[in-house]
C-alpha cells in the first residue's frame, strides 16, 4: 500500500484534554473544526498552545452547531451501561458520555471514528462495555470497525510504557473491509532521552523525611506480599506508565546528581535527601509523552501532572491514525 499523502482533511477534537490527539492529526495535515474540554485549566493550556478555548460540556452542546468534518476523534472517559439482559444498543448508552460521541457521529457521519480509551476498557464491566461500543458503531450508525487493539507507547518512540486501547471506524461507503494496525517502529530510547539538559529547582528533590517514609511504606508492603511502592528507575530504561495523583510521581523517580543547591525552595519537612533522589518534572512528563518543547505549560505544576498523566502519547496516536488515512486514500 501506498505511503500515505492526504493532507486538508478536517476532524474534531473531543474529551480534548491539552489536545495531544489533536496535536498527532494536525502533525498529519489535518484541520481542527471543533474541540470540547470541560476542565477549566485543560482549557487554559489549550487556548495558550491552540489559540482558542475548546467549547465546555459536551452534553450541553448542541451537534447542529459542530461544523461538519471528516473524522471525529475523542479519548471519552470509561463508564459502564446499564445492558443487563439486553442487546447493548443506543438506548442502552443514554446518560452516559459514550452517547455523547454516537449522537454527534449519528447526526454528521464523519468519515473515520478514532476513539482512545484506557487498557482497562477491554474488560470493563466483564467486556460488556466495549462490546456495546462496538455493538453501536457498527450496527446503529454502520461504520465498519476492526477489533480494537491496544497500542503500547514504547513502541513508537518514547520511553514510556504506557498501554491504550484505539477504536477506529470507518464509513461503510469508504469500501474499507479489513485494517492492520501499526506494527512497533522498534525505536530505541530511555530516560535519559527525556531528561532536562540542565540542573533542575530543589524542589523536584524529595525530602530525606518523605523518602525514608516511602521506604518504609514499601517494606511494610513488601512484608505482606504486595509489590506497593515506589520505584527508582534506571537511565537507561523506560518509565512506567504515568498516572493521575497517587503514586504516580513516585513510581519513576530517577537519580540526578547534578543538584548543586540543597537549599529547600519550598516548605519539606526535613533536608533534600543526599541520595540525588527526585521526580521527573513537568517537562519531562511532557516529552514521555511525545509533546514538543515549543509546547507551553502555563499552569502550575499540580495540574501540569495532572493534565500530561491524562493525556495520550503523540507519537503512538500519530502512528494509528497515519495508518487509518492510508486506508482512505482517494476515497
Amino acid at each position: 500500500m501506498k505511503k500515505n499523502n492526504i493532507k486538508n482533511f478536517t476532524f474534531i477534537d473531543l474529551f480534548a484534554g491539552i489536545g495531544g490527539i489533536r496535536t498527532a492529526f494536525e502533525k498529519l495535515g489535518g484541520e481542527c473544526v471543533f474541540s470540547s474540554e470541560w476542565d477549566k485549566y485543560c482549557q487554559q493550556t489549550y487556548k495558550e498552545n491552540f489559540g482558542e478555548v475548546p467549547t465546555g460540556d459536551i452534553r450541553k452542546i448542541d451537534e447542529n452547531d459542530i461544523p461538519t468534518h471528516d473524522i471525529l476523534t475523542g479519548g471519552f472517559p470509561c463508564q459502564a451501561f446499564s445492558i443487563a439482559g439486553k442487546r447493548g444498543g443506543f438506548e442502552d448508552i443514554r446518560g452516559t458520555l459514550f452517547f455523547e460521541v454516537a449522537r454527534i457521529i449519528k447526526h454528521h457521519s464523519p468519515k473515520i471514528v478514532f476513539l482512545e480509551n484506557v487498557k482497562g476498557l477491554m474488560n470493563h464491566d466483564k467486556g460488556r462495555t466495549l462490546a456495546t461500543i462496538i455493538n453501536v458503531l457498527r450496527n446503529e450508525l454502520d461504520y465498519f470497525v476492526p477489533e480494537p487493539q491496544i497500542i503500547n507507547a514504547k513502541d513508537f518512540g518514547v520511553p514510556q510504557n504506557r498501554e491504550r486501547i484505539i477504536i477506529v471506524g470507518f464509513r461503510k461507503d469508504l469500501g474499507v473491509t479489513s485494517f492492520e494496525y501499526p506494527k512497533p517502529k522498534n525505536i530505541k530510547v530511555y530516560i535519559e532521552d527525556i531528561l532536562e539538559e540542565k540542573e533542575v529547582s530543589p524542589k523536584y528533590y524529595l525530602s530525606d523525611v518523605y523518602l525514608n517514609s516511602l521506604k518504609a511504606h514499601k517494606e511494610r508492603h513488601a512484608s505482606k506480599g504486595n509489590g506497593f511502592g515506589f520505584e527508582i528507575k534506571d537511565l537507561k530504561d523506560i518509565a512506567n506508565a504515568i498516572v493521575v495523583g497517587g503514586m504516580g510521581r513516585e513510581r519513576n523517580l530517577i537519580v540526578d546528581k547534578r543538584l548543586t543547591d540543597f537549599n529547600p525552595v519550598t516548605k519539606i519537612k526535613g533536608s533534600i535527601n543526599k541520595e540525588y533522589i527526585r521526580r521527573l518534572t513537568p517537562r519531562e512528563w511532557a516529552r514521555l509523552q511525545g509533546f514538543d518543547d515549543s509546547f507551553k505549560i502555563p499552569v502550575s505544576d499540580a495540574q501540569a501532572y495532572k493534565q500530561f498523566g491524562n493525556s495520550v502519547a503523540i507519537p503512538a496516536i500519530k502512528a494509528v491514525a497515519e495508518k487509518v488515512l492510508s486506508y482512505t486514500e482517494n476515497k
